[in-house]
């Protein structure tokens, strides 16, 4: 299972937030570079990078931060926020990312995303299902879409996904543990590559999310917070 560590994006700073709410920014450091490259000294190979003010302004904004990151480091790079259109995406790779994360353009603009998928590949692109009590939400998790999260996962799976980011929103940040449940039940019921992503709080956590078979596990806060240690990640790479 796949290690991810998370760097979130505001004013080219590195921040966490609490169930998506911009009002409970914390800054942890602001030179995100330094944190990726702590990141890669200790065996992660993979990196979630989140651009909140792209995902706020529905544009990409933090190119550079993804550029000097790709540049200084050798960590394969996932970006999403604010990616709406063709020439952001195109900005996003050409910028240094392995892939790139369709979330919120991928409710309000399906055919759209159908042939991005087939331009670059099911291997390049990844479904971002942001979800509060399995109904998706987009825009930085500002706007509701009354779609369910299964019917959403189901939809891209017919158009090639395979592998998807799925956030419970009200799990993240708050270090309570993730969505076991959910998780378990979008295994069951479908055919995708998951990552887990929300509530991660403790060494524990990412080994559950292994042992229900999740192909990775995002994980932010309890980093920073020092809830998990980068020791303790490291040796579960070594191990795995």
């Amino acid at each position: 299972m796949k290690i991810i560590p998370a760097i979130d994006i505001i004013d080219g700073k590195c921040v966490r937030l609490s169930k998506g709410d911009y009002s409970t920014k914390k800054i942890y450091n602001e030179n995100p570079v330094e944190v990726a490259t702590e990141f890669e000294d200790f065996g992660i190979k993979f990196l979630h990078l989140v651009d909140l003010d792209g995902a706020k302004s529905k544009h990409i904004i933090n190119q550079k931060v993804l550029e000097r990151i790709a540049t200084k480091t050798s960590l394969q790079i996932d970006f999403g926020g604010g990616l709406k259109t063709e020439k952001d995406i195109e900005i996003a790779f050409n910028s240094g990312a392995d892939q790139i994360t369709i979330g919120s353009i991928a409710v309000q603009n399906p055919e759209f995303c159908y042939e991005i998928i087939k331009k670059y590949g099911s291997e390049k692109i990844i479904l971002g299902a942001d979800c509060e009590n399995r109904q998706i939400k987009t825009s930085g998790w500002l706007e509701e879409s009354n779609r369910d999260i299964i019917d959403f996962i189901l939809q891209y799976q017919e158009k090639n996904i395979r592998n998807v980011i799925c956030t419970d929103i009200s799990k993240d940040g708050m270090l309570e543990g993730a969505s076991t449940e959910l998780y378990q039940e979008i295994l069951a019921k479908t055919e995708i590559q998951l990552v887990a992503s929300g509530g991660i709080s403790c060494i524990d956590d990412v080994f559950k999310m292994k042992e229900i078979g999740c192909s990775g596990t995002i994980i932010g806060k309890a980093i920073y917070e020092n809830k998990i240690s980068l020791n303790q990640l490291k040796n579960f790479i070594e191990h795995a």
